[in-house]
This record gives structure tokens, C-alpha cells and sequence, in this order.
């Protein structure tokens, strides 16, 4: 840990990230776009793909921006708060803030720590703290959409490629490398059900028939 970070900036970047990520944009949206509760709805995630269930694409993509937004705000404060630490001190503190706001929004105190699967803010972290990362991780999503059409895989192959994207393609420092990784771990765990499907060939694709049970 860089010497020029404080125990305060780092708890500072660790609850402020928590409590911008638990801020639940799908429940919120759906809500006042007159759609009731959205964990009532389909899946029960609270996620831009389940309040797409709703039929309202307005409020799907307000969902979305809000998801991945609150990481990429996460990541901007903490990145401002260590322009003047050096490289080492900003890589950690950025990858700490987005960490705890991608922790947020899979479990969020308001919700009972019953949050959404990551997609959104896993972007939004990305974009914020290494744009080219998050560039490539977004190609490759929708490389995978359109080839397989299944949101799930391309998430998942999104989400495991992103940290060898950081290491091997743009050679960005160490922090963030752990900081994709992480996520793609909880990407994966919190994805397990759609993993099952996949592997039995039950996932629903894109533009399909909507399973009640899909993430």
C-alpha cells in the first residue's frame, strides 16, 4: 500500500464506494416509471436487463447509465482526491473506491444485501479507471452478443478477458489488474445460475423467449 495514502482517504474511498454503488437505479426507476417493484418482476434482479422485462426501455437504459454511472463516479472521486500522490497512489485508491462501489451494488445495505449481478458498474469501473480496458471488455461483449446472442456469455467472456486485458494488451499497474479480477470473480459466483444453463444449452438468448428464471 502506497505511503501517501491515509488510513482516512482509504476508508473514505472504501464506504464512499460501498454506499454510491448500493444505490439501487433499477428499483428506483422502476418505481417511478410507475412499474412497482422490480423485484417482483421477472428475475427479481434489480438490474437493467430484468427492468427491461417491464417493456420500458426508457427505463432499462436509465438503469444501465445509473449502474455503471455510480462506479465511474466512485473511481472519478477517488482519482481526484490522489491527483497529486503519484501513479502508484492513484492505481490503488481507484481500484479500492471501484472495488467497494462493485460490492455496493451486489450487496446493498438498503436492499438486505440483495443487489443486481455486476454487468452494469463492472463497465462503468472499467471505462473510469482504464477507458482502453473498458473499451476492449465493451468490444468483447458485444462481439459475444451479437455472435451467440446470449447477454450471460458475453458478460461472462467480457468479464474473464478484462483482467488479461489489463496485464497483457495495456500493461496498466497492478491495482487495477486485481481490481478486474475481483470482479470477475463475483461476476462468475453471482452468475452461477446462468452458467448451469448454459452448460445444459437452457440459457435464453437475446430477443428470445424471456425465461422467468433468467438473470
Amino acid at each position: 500500500m502506497p505511503e501517501s495514502l491515509s488510513p482516512i482517504l482509504i476508508a473514505a474511498a472504501v464506504v464512499g464506494g460501498y454506499l454510491l454503488g448500493s444505490i439501487p437505479f433499477g428499483l428506483i426507476a422502476a418505481k417511478l416509471g410507475g412499474q412497482g417493484d422490480i423485484r417482483n418482476i421477472g428475475s427479481g434482479n434489480i438490474g437493467a436487463t430484468n427492468v427491461l422485462r417491464t417493456g420500458r426501455k426508457d427505463l432499462a437504459a436509465l438503469t444501465l447509465l445509473g449502474d455503471g454511472g455510480k462506479g465511474a463516479v466512485a473511481v472519478l472521486l477517488a482519482w481526484l482526491a490522489t491527483r497529486d500522490k503519484g501513479v502508484d497512489a492513484q492505481a490503488t485508491l481507484t481500484a479500492i473506491a471501484a472495488s467497494a462501489a462493485f460490492l455496493g451494488h451486489l450487496f446493498p445495505v438498503w436492499l438486505k444485501f440483495k443487489g443486481g449481478k455486476g454487468v452494469a458498474t463492472f463497465f462503468g469501473t472499467l471505462l473510469a479507471a482504464a477507458w482502453p480496458v473498458g473499451l476492449a471488455a465493451g468490444a468483447t461483449w458485444i462481439a459475444m452478443a451479437l455472435l451467440f446472442r446470449m447477454s450471460s456469455l458475453a458478460a461472462l467472456t467480457a468479464a474473464a478477458l478484462a483482467p488479461l486485458y489489463v496485464v497483457l494488451v495495456f500493461d496498466r499497474p497492478y491495482p487495477i489488474a486485481a481490481m478486474a479480477l475481483f470482479m470477475a470473480v463475483l461476476i462468475y459466483i453471482r452468475h452461477k445460475d446462468n452458467i448451469s444453463r448454459l452448460l445444459k444449452g437452457q440459457e435464453p438468448r437475446i430477443g428470445g423467449k424471456k425465461d422467468k428464471e433468467a438473470a
